[in-house]
C-alpha cells in the first residue's frame, strides 16, 4: 500500500488538530451567566481531566480489532499487490485513532460532571 504511510500522518495529523479544543481543553456550554468561581473550577475540573490517559483503555482491543478487520478484508480481496501486513498496520492505526477519540470525549464529559458538581448550568 504505497499510500498508507502519508494516510497515516494525515490522520495522525488532522486528529492532533481536533483534539485542540477538545479532551481536557473543552470549556462547556453554559446556561446563563457564569459565576466569579467559573475559572477556577475550569481550570481545576480540566486538570482532573487531563489525569486521564491519551487512550481509552481499549485502545488494544480497538487495534488488533482494526487489524484483524483490514488485514482480513485484504487478504480476501487482495487488491492487485496489497500487503496484508501493511493493511494490518493501517487498521491498526485506525483503531488507535478510534480510541484516542473516544478517550476525548471522555475527558469532555468529565469536564462537563465536575462543573455540574460545582454548581455550574452546564448544558453541553
Amino acid at each position: 500500500m504505497r499510500f498508507a504511510r502519508p494516510l497515516t500522518a494525515l490522520a495522525a495529523l488532522g486528529l492532533t488538530a481536533a483534539c485542540a479544543t477538545s479532551g481536557a481543553n473543552y470549556v462547556p456550554v453554559v446556561d446563563g451567566p457564569v459565576n466569579a468561581s467559573f475559572q477556577s473550577d475550569l481550570a481545576a475540573c480540566q486538570q482532573l481531566a487531563a489525569q486521564q490517559g491519551a487512550l481509552s483503555s481499549t485502545a488494544g482491543e480497538s487495534a488488533a480489532a482494526g487489524a484483524v478487520i483490514a488485514g482480513g478484508t485484504t487478504a480476501v480481496f487482495n487488491n492487485r499487490g496489497t500487503n496484508v501486513a501493511e493493511a494490518a498496520a493501517l487498521g491498526a492505526a485506525a483503531g488507535l485513532t478510534a480510541s484516542a477519540v473516544d478517550q476525548q470525549r471522555n475527558k469532555e464529559q468529565i469536564i462537563r460532571n465536575c462543573m455540574r458538581g460545582r454548581g455550574h448550568n452546564v448544558v453541553g
